[in-house]
């Protein structure tokens, strides 16, 4: 299908290659800040009324003092979230007019519904913190609930819109101008399922692991009391159960990617030809029409994507060289990610295997001053970082697998930019801005955890035993 010129040539010609740059620039720094606090989002909820319900059938004090604080924390990554969201939003339009004004009444159900899914969620967190001492603990409970639904409802339709990106549907092409639009269709393109299970599985493994690496440092500093061991082994549980089942979806999007979008996958892998035997490499560079100084495992690309040494892999000669991804860049990313993956799988490995000798030999749960468990503990604290990075490097994946098009074989990047000059002066405000809410957020949440709330806070009434109703 031809590309859609939404902008007149002689403009899309005339924009700089330093203001698209900047565009570029400005957008992927504006998500990738973004993205962390939306994952946070998405998990920080669930552990809370995990902790929240489990101290509430124990009468555990050390459980409830943890939802309290974690609630406090959800509540001041969610205002800040807010903004970085509504910046967002902003640069959709502002940097991307040919995008929005040609596609934009394609795409825009599910930035709609993600508004209301917002919504939903402001108020019940608002009802969540407000009403802690003023609620039942079961009706408390349960207020919490809109927050997780809202929150994974939030993820699902704004993926919804790049998977469409990925997958454009639902809409007609005449004249270069789009008509008969059906919104559902191209909600529901086919990336939508792997691409949206995918995103909302690695939110809950960043909000857990993450959440996990907190404790785990400083239980590496001696503070092994209940509260900061169950602040490790609970996130970290959770994360340890939703590592593998990611692995499973990750398999599944691969697949999707291998079918609808071969040169995605060639880009991934550094396949420049068409051809079956087709090894896995891992590592190296692109140079001289192939990977340079990767480790290469034979035939694995081709029983990867269809269990037969003889699947046929499509390269990336089958497309001007003007229309493949930057490999170097994909590839890299791609191998990052599946080994931050691998790692984190290894340490709730790990963490199944501490629990079950635990189980046998019951005495004091991951306390002590061995070796051993220092260097769990510094994995753990390591698999906050490593659960980021795999984020990062699988939307880098995601969307420098679909470059030049910004929607694929419809509208370049360059098509879709603003072509108004001076959009370097905007990347710099932004990363002003975005260096102020960083220091502004780690500050308050530094002081929502300066006094050491063990065993009980004073300050924190709602870790008194409630009666069970």
């Amino acid at each position: 299908m031809e590309p859609v010129l939404v902008l007149p040539r002689a403009l899309a010609a005339a924009v700089r290659p330093a203001d698209l740059n900047a565009a570029r620039a400005q957008m992927g720094f504006s998500l990738a800040w973004h993205i962390v606090l939306a994952c946070l989002g998405v998990g920080l909820p669930l552990l809370t009324l995990l902790v929240e319900w489990w101290g509430w059938r124990t009468r555990d004090p050390a459980c409830r003092l943890l939802a309290r604080r974690w609630a406090r924390g959800m509540g001041v990554l969610f205002a800040v979230g807010a903004v970085s969201g509504t910046i967002l939003s902003f640069e959709l339009g502002l940097l991307w007019p040919g995008l929005m004004g040609t596609y934009g009444q394609v795409i825009g159900l599910p930035f709609a519904m993600e508004g209301v899914a917002f919504f939903i969620e402001a108020i019940f967190l608002g009802i969540y913190l407000y009403a802690w001492d003023r609620l039942s603990p079961r009706l408390h409970l349960l207020t919490g609930v809109p927050i997780v639904i809202a929150g994974v409802a939030s993820a699902f339709f704004v993926v919804c819109a790049n998977a469409w990106m990925n997958q454009p549907r639902g809409f007609t092409l005449r004249d270069g101008k789009v008509v008969h639009v059906d919104p559902w269709a191209a909600m529901f393109n086919p990336a939508t399922p792997p691409q949206t299970t995918h995103m909302i599985l690695a939110a809950l493994m960043v909000a857990s692991f993450l959440t996990a690496s907190v404790y785990a440092v400083a239980m590496l500093r001696g503070r092994q009391d209940r509260y900061h061991r169950l602040g490790f082994t609970v996130p970290l549980a959770l994360g340890a159960i939703v590592a593998p089942v990611q692995l499973v979806v990750g398999d599944w999007a691969a697949r999707f990617v291998a079918h609808y979008q071969p040169v995605k996958l060639a880009a991934m892998e550094g396949v420049y030809h068409t051809g079956s035997h087709v090894p896995l490499t891992l590592g190296g560079i692109a140079g001289r029409g192939g990977l340079q100084y990767g480790l290469e495992i034979p035939n694995g690309l081709s029983l990867l994507v269809g269990f037969s040494p003889s699947t046929v892999i499509k390269g990336l000669e089958q497309v001007p060289p003007g229309d493949r991804p930057p490999v170097t860049g994909v590839h890299i990313a791609f191998d990052l990610m599946v080994g931050c993956g691998m790692f984190l799988i290894a340490v709730g490995l790990w963490l199944l295997v501490l629990a079950l000798r635990h189980r046998r030999r019951p005495g004091p749960w991951l306390q002590g001053t061995s070796r051993l468990l220092r260097v769990f503990l510094a994995l753990g604290a390591l698999s906050g970082l490593a659960a980021v990075v795999a984020l990062e490097c699988g939307w880098t994946v995601t969307e420098e697998g679909r470059q030049p098009w910004v929607v694929v074989g419809l509208m370049r990047v360059h098509e879709a930019v603003n072509v108004a000059p001076g959009l370097r002066i905007g990347l710099w405000l932004v990363l002003a801005v975005y260096a102020l809410m960083t220091v502004a957020t780690v500050y308050v949440l530094r002081l929502l955890t300066r006094e050491r709330p063990v065993p009980v806070a004073p300050q924190e009434s709602d870790v008194e035993e409630y009666p069970i109703v």
